[in-house]
């Protein structure tokens, strides 16, 4: 499955082995325009494929986060100023469930994931103008994080990302990934 997707940022270290993708960060990346802190970074991991139309894409996350903002999740890319990325942030010892789009500005939105569990699903839900962002801890029973406004596209980078804003990096395992998405026909 992983065979069509391509990089920006490429990572020192990192494998697929059979159905499991695994990378370890490098430090001093990451992905955030302007708001808050005033710059803009766009150096972090990403491993995407092209996708049209209506899509979902699920994703079981086990990361070895360890330093202040260390973060792995899914991104959906339109170009450098239109993104979304979504997953765990380490946050003051926490694992942040955590969500920042970004429409030229970039905005944060967090919620403590209680007990830093080894791993997290992610699934997001495209369609027309807006996405759906839900975990679970378990793959069966998923929670709402958010509902965002998306600009429409003929077509998105959608993939895994990872990043190490302040750390010298940590070592994450994306498995089960799952995309399924309209047919072309569909779209007519």
């Amino acid at each position: 499955m992983l065979e069509n997707y391509h990089w920006i940022n490429e990572p020192k270290h990192w494998k697929i082995t059979g159905e499991n993708f695994t990378l370890q960060t490098d430090p001093k990346t990451d992905f955030w325009r302007k708001t808050h802190y005033g710059f803009i970074r766009d150096n972090g991991h990403f491993f995407f494929t092209e996708l049209f139309g209506k899509f979902e894409i699920k994703v079981k996350i086990t990361g070895e986060y360890k330093d202040l903002y260390d973060q792995a999740g899914i991104m959906i890319r339109q170009d450098e100023s239109h993104w979304l990325k979504t997953g765990i942030e380490y946050v003051h010892g926490q694992q942040q469930v955590s969500a920042v789009v970004t429409r030229d500005y970039s905005d944060w939105s967090v919620s403590p994931y209680a007990g830093n569990p080894p791993h997290i699903w992610l699934k997001l839900f495209r369609e027309n103008e807006f996405v759906e962002i839900h975990f679970s801890s378990d793959d069966i029973h998923y929670d709402l994080l958010r509902i965002a406004y998306m600009p429409p596209s003929d077509s998105l980078m959608v993939g895994l990302m990872a990043a190490s804003p302040d750390g010298e990096g940590f070592a994450v395992d994306f498995s089960h990934l799952e995309i399924t998405q309209d047919s072309p026909k569909d779209k007519a």
